[in-house]
């Protein structure tokens, strides 16, 4: 039986991490390196995965900018065909791999952060001590040790980096988000030099890692600058990107996690799913919707989707947004987000309340269409069991997301003791449609950069007046 490592959800309070890198599987970073130490090093980055299944690379090292070539290898990956697991291999002067896999857990969350250490140290006399993967700050169990003295193949003058793509040379390219990269060398480092537990929660979270030494190859990746993500922060030479741009620099981070659509509930949906699970195409025949990973009960929120395309030409049939209480039964009709009590806004501007019915139950008119190339505005308050709809900067329907109990302009429902999910999907099993969602951390270029009162999000128009982004800070506070 798997054991399904935990990962951290809800951040505590202490160092803080701004960014976070979206891997989009075709993307990756590299550099050239110096003569270091084959034998002592350490790496450490936070990831939160977007995808399952297939070979995926967090750094593999080779003699060439493309992966391959040169007679030393090594990476660290994680491990496909189901697997879902951690393996480190080595493979120095063209000699047969010699691989290391973690058998104490799989990696099947793709909705919270985990903090991942890769120590090295082959000089030490006792094997396990050779070796080592922390998850979250604990050591995992491994199916084997390097020789005593072992030569990796790692930091050889002239080899080459990777961040994010296999040493192989085909591909295995990392699909989620990375934050807070960073290589020692020359150096065998535990995990409490990149993170501590929280004294009140017991969550593992990030410190501060500008004071360690980082030795003649060492690196610090904080995506900080949306303008040259493979900055090194150490200061040391920067790396080249790879199919990356400005806007795959994300705040979802893991001091402040940020919802995002659900990849383990698309059975029935059967969309694909990519921008760090922010972009959802649904596929034809298909009826069933996406929910995202955040679970509602209270509080008022706010988030932004924009209808790139569909295959009708325009929203008006197609399209389905709003919130859903109930997890998505099929891909026929019944699959909607309408299904038992679900609220959505159809493209054409009605608003349909399910009453528990296949299909749906009350529908209401008045709220804005929805056409190819908008934003859609979705305010929801909880507390007042109100949902509004806008596009493009107005509210629908003359809506005021701030009229609190009256509820101006909004669709009402019944709020229950059910937990509610912000979901897409597309009515007409005859179409397609492809939507953004930006939860706070968009995947999309914005032109006006608006946040909510606590300073966070970044949305194209004006958050509500008492509304909030969607992450695990806010949350907290108000959820």
């Amino acid at each position: 039986m798997s054991i399904i490592i935990p990962a951290n959800t809800l951040a505590a309070g202490g160092y803080e991490v701004d960014n976070s890198c979206r891997f989009n599987g075709d993307a990756y970073v590299h550099k050239a390196v110096v003569a270091g130490n084959q034998r002592t090093f350490t790496y450490s980055f936070w990831i939160k995965r977007s995808t399952l299944n297939g070979y995926q690379t967090f750094i593999g090292y080779a003699g060439t900018a493309g992966g391959g070539g040169g007679t030393n290898r090594g990476e660290l990956i994680f491990v496909g065909d189901g697997d879902d697991t951690l393996r480190v291999g080595f493979n120095p002067g063209g000699s047969s791999w010699s691989n290391y896999t973690m058998n104490t857990g799989v990696f099947r969350d793709t909705s919270s952060w985990y903090n991942i250490v890769l120590k090295v140290n082959t000089t030490n006399g006792t094997a396990s001590e050779r070796l080592k993967i922390f998850v979250n700050g604990v050591s995992q169990g491994l199916s084997g040790y390097p020789g005593q003295n072992f030569d990796t193949g790692f930091n050889v003058d002239g080899y080459v980096y990777h961040v994010g793509r296999s040493a192989s040379g085909t591909g295995n390219f990392l699909k989620g988000y990375l934050a807070e990269a960073v290589f020692i060398d020359g150096t065998a480092l535990d995990a409490d030099s990149f993170g501590e537990f929280d004294e009140d929660s017991g969550i593992w979270k990030p410190i501060d890692v500008s004071g360690l030494t980082f030795g003649n190859n060492g690196f610090h990746l904080d995506f900080e600058a949306s303008g040259n993500l493979g900055n090194d922060a150490n200061g040391g030479t920067d790396f080249t990107e790879v199919s990356l741009a400005a806007t795959d620099q994300s705040t979802d981070t893991c001091t402040n996690n940020f919802c995002t659509m659900n990849a383990l509930d698309n059975f029935y949906a059967a969309s694909t799913l990519s921008e760090g699970n922010l972009k959802v195409l649904t596929i034809s025949g298909n009826a069933a919707y996406n929910p995202a990973t955040f679970g509602l009960i209270k509080g008022k929120w706010y988030w932004e989707i924009k209808l790139v395309t569909c295959s009708n030409g325009d929203g008006s049939e197609a399209t389905i947004i709003g919130i859903s209480n109930q997890s998505p039964v099929n891909a026929g009709y019944s699959g909607s987000i309408v299904v038992n009590d679900g609220i959505g806004i159809r493209g054409n501007g009605k608003a349909w309340g399910a009453d528990g019915s296949s299909g749906g139950g009350q529908e209401t008119s008045g709220f804005d269409a929805i056409a190819v190339g908008n934003t859609a505005m979705i305010a929801v308050d909880f507390d007042n069991g109100k949902l509004y709809h806008g596009i493009n900067g107005t509210w629908g329907n003359s809506g005021d997301p701030t009229s609190g109990s009256s509820g101006t302009g909004a669709y009402a429902f019944t709020v229950g003791t059910d937990v509610w999910f912000p979901g897409v999907n597309q009515r007409e099993t005859s179409q397609t449609a492809t939507f953004e969602l930006n939860f706070g951390s968009p995947p999309y270029a914005i032109s006006s950069g608006n946040q909510d009162a606590d300073g966070f999000g970044n949305f194209e128009y004006a958050v509500p007046s008492g509304y909030f982004a969607l992450n695990t800070k806010n949350l907290a506070e108000y959820g």
